[in-house]
């Protein structure tokens, strides 16, 4: 790959964050801080997951939330359905792969928590099932996929599809996007915080 091959890559990249800028995507971003948020603040907690690059995803989701992302402030309760192995290669071994998250949903997931399932082609068996395992257990459920949405299209709350059809181009929104979900349920985590802490003065 030679300079300008780079560098067309990332005029394509930039240009596929400009056409997520100005459709409607933003404001299903917000849409989904908000039903995260009202969560968090009412005692639930996230349940996230996906399949390889998107497994990853959701690693990285999780860290940044139990963990901080930019601020100081308290724990936020978000599990990784992918980062316990010996339950993943036992129950798809057993019992079959598309049910690995199901599985989890059924035996962590409350009604009033939040189910995200990554797919970029929004397809994926197991996070489809997941997804409809959740909704039926009372969970409000998120969609993170590509342009199209798949088969996620009628199961989420909040279906993100990020405007473009190349999977990197679709993982690379989504990177951008959970790192705004992240700093804005932070920010309001912390102002929650604040106020408590004035309202017990």
């Amino acid at each position: 790959m030679t300079a300008g091959d780079i560098r067309d890559l990332f005029l394509e990249t930039s240009h596929s964050f400009a056409t997520a800028a100005q459709s409607d995507y933003p404001a299903t971003v917000a849409a989904a801080i908000e039903l995260l948020s009202t969560a968090f603040e009412t005692g639930h907690k996230l349940l996230v997951f996906g399949n390889g690059g998107s497994a990853s995803d959701a690693e990285h989701i999780s860290g940044e939330l139990v963990g901080r992302f930019l601020l100081e402030r308290a724990g936020l309760p978000a599990i990784c359905l992918t980062s316990n192995a010996a339950f993943v290669t036992a129950w798809a071994n057993d019992c079959g792969y598309e049910q690995i998250f199901s599985r989890q949903i059924q035996a962590l997931g409350v009604p009033g928590d939040v189910a995200w399932g990554i797919s970029t082609s929004g397809n994926s068996k197991n996070v489809v099932a997941g997804l409809k395992t959740a909704r039926a257990a009372g969970l409000r459920t998120i969609g993170m996929t590509g342009a199209s949405g798949g088969n996620l299209t009628t199961i989420c709350d909040v279906l993100l599809a990020a405007p473009a059809t190349s999977t990197p181009r679709v993982q690379e929104i989504h990177l951008v996007t959970y790192h705004a979900m992240c700093e804005a349920v932070e920010r309001v985590k912390i102002q929650s915080a604040a106020s408590l802490n004035e309202l017990a003065r």
